[in-house]
């Protein structure tokens, strides 16, 4: 291609400063360097973590940024030692990544790479530090080594899955992120069997995955809990039959759900972050064979407790990164389950909008209005 070992100038979505609209800019972007790519974006979605580092209420802020990490393109461009990846290749950018060599991508068990393990922190590239991205000379930062909300990006290459070309780039952009993350956890962690009851604490993007994810494994029973009454209709597409709504009884949720399934559920699933749900989601799980599975992200001084009886009557606890899928080796898998109708990821997309109108999808988000929202790029 022309551009190869060109600067490729492009538009970019800049966000100058926190909790302010992203700006649309010209930016320049740097061919890619060793073990890196560079992709042509052509959609992107917005996940509720650009919006919380976005918002940068919790975290040291680091601006000027290009936010974005759920997206799909094309390879412009390859760098030195690049072999599994080549221009033209569908490819979804991911923000953890699989090195490969590490003790961690050597494990059939883990998902956790040493090298390419998500970093919100660093604004540049792992290979010498730098940004990729630039304004009259002055660096943009990127963000969890994606930075999806620009025409063109550079992603090292353990970061980057190879899909399936016929796969619609504007529906599968979306497994890059939130939907594996909750497809995974019920499927490759908390593990239903056919039949089995299964409760989702969180109706959010993640909490629906995790349904899905239920649905699929043929759970009987799925139940919903939520402090919003008004996402349980939208869940129904996702397979769960139930719902529970805390707000709405005197006494704790885990017994509530106890008193539902004579006993507890077989399999649980917290996708909110909130410690009191995780102890819930624990402690709602049948004793001798319950599994609950955590998904999110707590504060940081927040603490677990629970009795350790809990444990000794046979109830297991398990954490989960990303859906326990690796990036690299099982996404593609995932794009195929879709291609197979396996999976459903139409039902996810609430709303789509051009690149241009992009502070649009956060107004969509903070509002709680709808699920993931597509964004056209060059549009």
């Amino acid at each position: 291609m022309i551009t190869t070992g060109q600067i490729i100038r492009c538009k970019a979505a800049v966000a100058w400063e926190a909790g302010k609209p992203l700006v649309m800019e010209e930016v320049e972007v740097a061919p890619p360097q060793k073990h890196e790519v560079r992709i042509k974006i052509l959609f992107t979605s917005l996940c509720h973590t650009d919006v919380y580092f976005w918002e940068a209420k919790g975290q040291t802020p680091l601006f000027p940024r290009i936010f974005g990490h759920e997206a799909g393109g094309i390879v412009e461009s390859v760098g030195e030692g690049v072999t599994d990846l080549a221009p033209g290749d569908h490819v979804l950018p991911i923000f953890t990544g699989e090195c490969g060599d590490c003790p961690h991508c050597h494990s059939e068990e883990s998902n956790m790479c040493d090298l390419l393990r998500i970093n919100t922190e660093r604004g540049g590239m792992i290979h010498d530090g730098e940004s990729r991205f630039s304004i009259d000379g002055k660096p943009i930062y990127h963000f969890v080594g994606t930075s999806t909300f620009s025409e063109y990006t550079v992603i090292h290459s353990g970061q980057v899955a190879k899909i399936n070309p016929d796969a619609p780039l504007d529906k599968v952009c979306i497994v890059s992120c939130g939907l594996s993350t909750g497809l995974g956890a019920t499927l490759n962690v908390a593990k239903p069997k056919k039949g089995q009851s299964v409760a989702i604490f969180g109706l959010g993007a993640v909490g629906l995955a995790a349904a899905e994810g239920a649905r699929i494994a043929g759970a009987s029973r799925i139940i919903g809990v939520d402090l919003n009454s008004k996402r349980f209709d939208e869940a129904k597409k996702f397979g769960v039959t139930e719902f529970v709504n805390p707000k709405d009884h005197d006494k704790p949720v885990q017994q509530v759900i106890a008193e539902m399934t004579d006993g507890g559920v077989d399999r649980s699933v917290e996708c909110t972050g909130s410690v009191q749900a995780m102890i819930q989601a624990f402690e709602c799980v049948h004793d001798g064979w319950g599994v609950a599975v955590l998904v999110g992200v707590p504060s940081k001084d927040d603490a677990f407790k629970t009795h350790p009886m809990n444990f000794l009557n046979e109830r297991t606890l398990k954490g989960t990164f990303f859906g326990n899928y690796k990036p690299k080796t099982d996404i593609p898998g995932v794009v195929e389950q879709y291609m197979n109708k396996e999976l459903e990821i139409e039902k996810f997309i609430t709303h789509t909008v051009p690149f241009s109108e992009i502070n649009k999808a956060f107004d969509y988000m903070l509002k709680g209005e709808g699920n993931r929202c597509i964004i056209r790029m060059g549009a």
